[in-house]
């Protein structure tokens, strides 16, 4: 891949698309906030989010579920990414558009649910303010997908050493712009890879244990698919009372095909070695991990680990898929969480002098001295 195609994210791009996660990180806090004002005890939220039933203190619904601290987390970090320079352009776009790839999928199905008849029980204020709010967010995952795409400029020295690397491509000799004493180094060999880009053994981990744990998801709905009755099924998809937990919360049919998506996604972008699959696969494992990890809990807070031996093999299958989703997802993590390839564009316009010690040798393309040394020299 030619980096004189390569575009750079422009510092006010950056700016706006950190502004964008700080409104994605509010939004889901404001109802986290919301959850624990209205919680008899402010532990009752907490094991909510691992799917026991806990009534909150007043008549109303909860509002969260436990993946929305993980969405005000991964905003706020990717807000912190896009907003330093040390982070490549294609690292900091790949996090805003995985960031909006993983709002819009868990939050569309809200638009429709949160407007259905069947909630006509609940304050219609309370859902139509959670309406607005998941409009909101994809509002602002679209918002996020337009930074990226129109705030990119050609790169500035990519594209130099683009041009170098073309005029060898033709035959030609490649130019250094030197001066008495003074060269700027002109790369050879291979172009270099693009900054950010995944090397080749943590993306062959990554990219394995996320496609294993997407498909083991995956397997699951396509299993639930065949044995539900299709109505059943369409409403644990689409929406339904007898499947619904939090205003905020999509459907648990829909939650996994989402989720299973995001990581087969993120397995095929990162085995392509693509420079933004790093945090698009470190969404999609975060997001998996917290899946599983709710299944495990609460199999062990019921006490079904205790006595697995015992239990039907179609449970005991889910349990160990959960700990096998878990203990991918994590591992997943952290081969995504490794540094990618440095961005050597700083140092290939270098300025390199010599002369300076005694006895130091000439850097290539350096112009040979004068036969008349300038004082000083």
């Amino acid at each position: 891949m030619s980096t004189a195609r390569d575009g750079v994210l422009t510092r006010g791009a950056r700016g706006i698309g950190a502004l964008v996660c700080l409104l994605l990180a509010l939004l889901t806090a404001g109802w986290i906030i919301r959850d624990l004002t209205i919680a008899q005890h402010a532990a009752d939220v907490w094991w909510t989010w691992l799917g026991e039933t806990r009534r909150p203190r007043e008549f109303t619904a909860w509002a969260t579920s436990a993946l929305d601290p993980l969405l005000v987390l991964g905003a706020l970090v990717v807000a912190v990414a896009a907003v330093r320079g040390a982070v490549p352009s294609s690292v900091a776009a790949g996090a805003l558009l995985s960031l909006a790839a993983a709002t819009a999928l868990l939050r569309a199905p809200l638009v429709w649910m949160l407007g259905a008849g069947w909630l006509q029980g609940l304050d219609s204020g309370l859902t139509a303010r959670a309406r607005l709010t998941a409009i909101a967010q994809l509002a602002l995952a679209v918002a996020l997908v337009v930074v990226v795409v129109a705030g990119r400029r050609p790169g500035g020295r990519a594209g130099r050493a683009g041009r170098h690397t073309g005029r060898a491509a033709r035959g030609l000799p490649a130019v250094a712009s030197s001066a008495y004493g003074v060269v700027h180094a002109v790369p050879y060999g291979p172009e270099p890879e693009r900054p950010g880009r995944p090397y080749k053994g943590a993306a062959v981990t990554a990219g394995v244990l996320l496609g294993a744990a997407g498909l083991a998801v995956a397997g699951w709905e396509i299993h639930w698919q065949r044995q539900l009755d299709g109505d059943v099924y369409r409403k644990g998809l689409l929406g339904d009372a007898s499947v619904f937990r939090a205003l905020l919360q999509p459907p648990v049919h829909w939650q996994a095909a989402a989720l299973a998506l995001l990581a087969l996604g993120a397995a095929a972008a990162v085995l392509r070695r693509a420079p933004w699959a790093r945090p698009a696969a470190m969404t999609a494992a975060a997001l998996l991990l917290v899946h599983a990890a709710v299944t495990l809990v609460f199999a062990v807070r019921t006490g079904e680990f205790g006595h697995l031996g015992a239990l039907p093999l179609r449970a005991q299958l889910e349990a160990g898929t959960a700990a096998f989703v878990a203990v991918a997802a994590l591992a997943a993590l952290g081969a995504a969480a490794r540094p990618g390839v440095p961005d050597e564009a700083l140092d290939a316009d270098g300025v390199l002098a010599y002369g300076s010690a005694p006895g130091e040798a000439r850097p290539p393309h350096a112009p040979p001295p004068p036969s008349r040394l300038p004082p000083g020299w």
